[in-house]
């Protein structure tokens, strides 16, 4: 019993610590960027990008190299699913979204494409040394393609934090990757010390409690966004993140090291195919996203958590 609540209490703390320094890590290093005149798109692409997706990578990469390949692999599909289902669906609820051409038709449609790329790479539950290259390679010339095309497009420039860069900037950016790699790294030992304890495998744990934890940036950027109605920062936090996620990130884990994760992880990672194409489809449905879609999105995500934890 102890134990339970002692981990309970760690996993509570390591999301704080990863929620926190991924916010520090993202606003100091925005402003040491604009101090140094890097564009606000290079920003919006390097540092936001990472910053909202600093949690998974310092889960996703830590379990990989302590070889807990289920909740790295777990971590970002549920992660994924989590982004797309409850936040997206929640700031839907909050505010109706529009939606726009390129981020419907490219960054969509990519998102997609990765999704199902990444259901063949797995068909065989285990991700090879090449395909983590492939997938991180579809990064950099996602990168390109936005630098070339001169859109932001995934990622809104409303993003980036205002202000003058100040010597506290410097203390506040390593604070800040001390806590998310502290806190991903405490996460990932609670979390398979929980789910030994309760008896349920370490993938369900890291595609629904982890994972939801890892999210919390997301959550707080899209809410914010959506309350403040900037559609283009609230819809592209999520689909950018779930594209940095899945390309950088898992790529990047499984460059580290080959992996194979257990058979029950098929039905997710086929749900979140499924999820990328409903989103997609609802956002061309009008070129809006309504309440009720929004409705729907959290719905397919409680059934998901439902089916993860019978399994």
């Amino acid at each position: 019993m102890w134990t339970a609540l002692l981990n309970s209490a760690l996993v509570a703390i390591s999301i704080l610590l990863l929620w926190k320094g991924s916010d520090w890590l993202v606003e100091s290093a925005a402003r040491i960027g604009r101090r140094y005149k890097i564009s606000d798109l290079t920003i919006g692409l390097t540092i936001v990008a990472f910053g909202t997706s600093a949690p998974e990578f310092a889960v996703t990469v830590s379990a990989a190299l302590t070889g807990k390949a289920d909740i790295s692999v777990g971590n970002i599909v549920g992660s994924n699913i989590f982004n797309l289902g409850f936040i997206l669906g929640g700031a839907v609820i909050f505010r109706a979204l529009k939606t726009t051409r390129t981020l419907v038709y490219r960054d969509g449609s990519l998102l997609i494409g990765t999704s199902f790329v990444l259901v063949l790479f797995l068909h065989d539950h285990f991700l090879a040394r090449w395909e983590g290259i492939a997938l991180f390679s579809g990064l950099l010339l996602y990168l390109c393609l936005l630098f070339f095309t001169k859109q932001s497009g995934a990622l809104d420039d409303e993003e980036i934090p205002e202000g003058v860069a100040s010597w506290k900037d410097i203390p506040m950016l390593l604070l800040g990757i001390a806590c998310v790699v502290g806190g991903g790294h405490l996460l990932v030992e609670s979390a398979s010390t929980l789910a030994r304890f309760m008896g349920v495998s370490e993938w369900v744990i890291a595609v629904t409690i982890v994972a939801a934890g890892t999210s919390a940036p997301e959550f707080a950027t899209s809410l914010m966004a959506a309350a403040k109605g900037h559609h283009g920062m609230s819809l592209g936090n999520l689909v950018g993140s779930d594209l940095f996620n899945l390309l950088g990130v898992l790529g990047l884990a499984g460059i580290i090291r080959p992996m194979g994760v257990a058979e029950s992880s098929s039905s997710s990672i086929w749900m979140l195919a499924g999820m990328c194409v409903l989103v997609v489809v609802f956002m061309r449905m009008g070129w809006k996203l309504t309440r009720s879609k929004g409705a729907c999105l959290i719905l397919v995500g409680l059934v998901r958590w439902v089916l993860d934890f019978l399994q």
